[in-house]
């Protein structure tokens, strides 16, 4: 008796939930950073805001706090373009595998070669948010400082 042609699909479909998942996870990440790069930008306007309405001598600090956001929001928004890679990359790793299964070729360096570029950029990204997590501390920091200085 011949296995049923559904049946058939079920082992390609067990190698493409690997990079499925990885894109799921990908996607809250993203969440997390784009939700992140949103407040960074409201606080950069608000400061933008408060520089045009200060005095000379206060702009100096305000300066210092933009820069330093402009700084963060450069650093997401290189997490953000290697997280959207990496996801890229993932659902290619997708295709591939649906593509090696229907045209019975094996694509199997290839498959590789994006996996690991996957996860190469999934790294890359949580190093640059993390680099951003330390920016914003350190800049949390001086204001914290510049609110005792103040009183």
């Amino acid at each position: 008796m011949d296995a049923s042609p559904a049946s058939s699909f079920l082992p390609i479909i067990q190698a493409a939930v690997t990079p499925v998942i990885l894109i799921s996870g990908m996607g809250l990440l993203l969440l997390t950073m784009t939700n992140r790069m949103g407040r960074i930008m409201d606080r950069t306007r608000a400061y933008a805001v408060q520089i045009e309405r200060t005095a000379p001598a206060e702009r100096a600090k305000l300066e210092q706090m933009m820069e330093s956001t402009w700084r963060r929001a450069k650093l997401v928004r290189l997490a953000l373009t290697f997280a959207t890679s990496s996801m890229l990359l993932s659902a290619g790793l997708v295709i591939v595998i649906f593509l090696g299964f229907a045209l019975n070729r094996d694509f199997g360096g290839f498959m590789v070669t994006l996996f690991v570029g996957a996860i190469l950029l999934l790294i890359a990204a949580l190093g640059a948010f993390l680099r951003d997590v330390f920016v914003s501390l350190a800049a949390l920091r001086l204001e914290v400082q510049q609110a005792r200085s103040a009183r």
